[in-house]
């Protein structure tokens, strides 16, 4: 679990913990069974020890975790790459009515957002009701 591996009294590791819960943003990169990378922008929700991300259920990295579940969630904010974060881990497909996108810290989170895209946060569930849980092994 990730709350091992970030030792929150390092200034290293309490900024990497930092980023993962203020970022909007990241990348993630998932396997194809051919074994090319595939990388799309996601949103997630870090709780310190798992990354949540939504998805439809028919999009590409879905099907990729179902083959290989082990993923890659970069991020950068800082659009020079002077502060990227890379996470290791493992993926887990949630059953879907496990958890919603209507979860009060993502809706915290993404509010804006969500309603920037025209979407309302039940059509937002509604679209992308494939939960993935993220358990990272390395952090960077």
């Amino acid at each position: 679990m990730m709350a091992k591996l970030l030792d929150l009294t390092q200034e290293r590791d309490a900024h990497i913990d930092q980023r993962l819960r203020e970022d909007k943003i990241g990348w993630l990169n998932t396997v194809r069974p051919d074994g090319r990378p595939h990388a799309v922008a996601v949103w997630f929700l870090w709780d310190g020890e798992t990354i949540l991300i939504f998805s439809r259920p028919v999009n590409q990295k879905v099907r990729n975790i179902k083959q290989n579940p082990h993923v890659l969630l970069a991020i950068d904010n800082t659009h020079n790459g002077s502060d990227p974060i890379t996470i290791e881990g493992t993926a887990e497909l949630l059953a879907p009515d496990t958890i919603q996108v209507t979860i009060p810290l993502y809706l915290e989170k993404y509010a804006e957002r969500i309603k920037a895209i025209g979407f309302t946060p039940e059509k937002m569930a509604a679209e992308y009701s494939q939960p993935i849980r993220i358990t990272p092994v390395r952090a960077s």
